[in-house]
């Protein structure tokens, strides 16, 4: 069930498993501002439905942005789901090595500059993410 969509986003909520899944957008400097827009609308929507299992897929993610932005883009998407009751998040790794390391830094410097109330934890393959958010035993 589609929560919301827009040009860089699309919520896919499976409400058997209480788990929305989000594409992670491409970064790109003109985007930037309508993308912290649209986590603030997104924050939003995860409050509505109560999620407490979140699926960020990275696979496809390009970057066209710098260091410092892509870190900013991830912290903001960061402390809005700390304000909700989201549990879990798994996020499924990058295809591109060089995006995959952005993600990486920015996530340790998430980690070190706030403390998270949800577990985090990156996959390279979508089916053990998503036994891990059900609880299932991962390989």
């Amino acid at each position: 069930m589609i929560l919301f969509q827009n040009s860089l986003f699309k919520l896919d909520y499976n409400p058997a498993t209480d788990i929305v899944e989000i594409d992670y957008p491409d970064l790109h400097t003109f985007l930037l501002p309508e993308i912290k827009h649209t986590i603030e609308l997104i924050v939003d929507v995860i409050k509505s439905y109560d999620v407490r299992k979140l699926l960020l897929d990275s696979s496809k993610t390009v970057l066209s942005v710098e260091a410092h932005a892509s870190r900013e883009i991830s912290t903001y998407l960061a402390s809005g789901i700390t304000s909700t009751r989201v549990q879990k998040v798994a996020r499924l790794q990058a295809n591109l090595q060089s995006v995959e390391s952005t993600a990486r830094n920015n996530i340790s410097h998430i980690q070190e500059s706030q403390k998270l109330p949800f577990e985090l934890r990156s996959f390279t393959d979508k089916q053990e993410a998503i036994s891990w958010l059900e609880g299932k035993p991962v390989k």
